[in-house]
């Protein structure tokens, strides 16, 4: 005797139960709607506004009686761009010497900005020219070049105007290469706007597409084996590492090289920002006959080479930056 098993008859498309949906995306999505909102709480219970730490706040001055003249003379740019700042205690804030508004959280925006011009213009050169020319041979070469034209031009027109606008300024520029000079609206041109695309040209070639569909970053993340099958894994961990290789080393470590040196003995006169101390790590402004009172900031110890702000004695004449 044999027994035959019978398979059931395939029911209609009509009369399947249909498919269950993953939930995950949900899931994902109310985390980051719950992360948004404690941001938001943190932010709100946390913000300060205006020099508030004794580290920094000058106490004679009451208000913000402005020295210099901000750019068309409209004098709320300070209000409208500096609302809120973490405190200035905190640890990681406190780095600045002053304080770091939250519009900082466009940098991300800043830096990738310059690869879309980039990338544009080298498309448009690759369609006008054979396939054996240099900018198909070598499109990460030419990307890298067109990312470099384009961003030193866009960051030194996007901050020059903030600077006018007084968002910041430089403190102490090296006069050579630096446009302004003296002023307090100084910039350093050649310095700043050509190491800010060493964070600028990586992230664009990172982001490049070649004729595969896969970008830089993911070809690289795919040669560690622990990413293989992780693409999105590996591609933001590529990027997170070589953007912050770029920026500490590269562009940190040059102004950390321009500071070591003293080189940048331009000061911006008059200090544009009389509710906070004047920061002088060097002595520079003082030397300059810049009335205090001072702050040398936290990194004028070891971490700099320092040990704490040199004495200086002002200029018998009244200097440059003399009221």
């Amino acid at each position: 005797m044999t027994t035959q098993l019978v398979r059931p008859p395939a029911l209609p498309a009509a009369d399947l139960p249909p498919p269950r949906k993953a939930m995950w995306p949900t899931v994902l999505w109310a985390l980051l709607g719950c992360a948004v909102v404690a941001f938001v709480i943190v932010v709100a219970h946390n913000a300060r506004y205006g020099a508030v730490a004794e580290r920094i706040k000058n106490p004679a001055v009451h208000g913000a009686p402005r020295p210099v003249t901000p750019l068309f003379g409209w004098t709320h740019w300070i209000t409208f761009l500096q609302l809120w700042h973490w405190p200035e205690t905190w640890p990681l804030v406190s780095l600045s010497p002053t304080v770091e508004p939250f519009i900082v959280i466009g940098y991300v925006m800043f830096y990738l900005a310059p690869f879309f011009g980039g990338i544009w213009v080298l498309r448009r050169l690759q369609r006008r020219r054979p396939v054996d020319s240099f900018v198909w041979r070598h499109p990460l070469v030419s990307l890298a070049i067109l990312i470099f034209m384009v961003g030193f031009v866009y960051d030194a027109v996007q901050e020059i105007l903030l600077i006018r606008a007084q968002l910041y300024i430089y403190s102490q520029v090296i006069p050579f290469g630096s446009v302004f000079a003296g002023k307090p609206y100084q910039f350093p041109l050649l310095w700043e706007s050509a190491l800010v695309t060493a964070v600028m040209i990586p992230a664009g070639v990172l982001l490049y597409r070649d004729d595969s569909g896969r970008t830089v970053a993911e070809k690289l993340s795919q040669r560690v084996r622990a990413f293989r099958g992780r693409e999105a894994l590996g591609t933001f961990v590529v990027m997170f590492l070589v953007l912050n290789a770029a920026y500490l080393f590269v562009y940190g470590g040059s102004f950390a090289v321009i500071r070591a040196s003293g080189a940048a003995t331009s000061v911006a006169c008059p200090w544009p920002f009389p509710e906070a101390k004047v920061y002088d790590p060097q002595g520079f402004y003082e030397q300059a006959g810049q009335p205090g009172p001072f702050s040398a900031g936290i990194w004028s110890g070891w971490a700099t080479g320092q040990s704490g702000r040199p004495a200086v004695s002002p200029p018998v004449d009244g200097g440059r930056c003399s009221p």
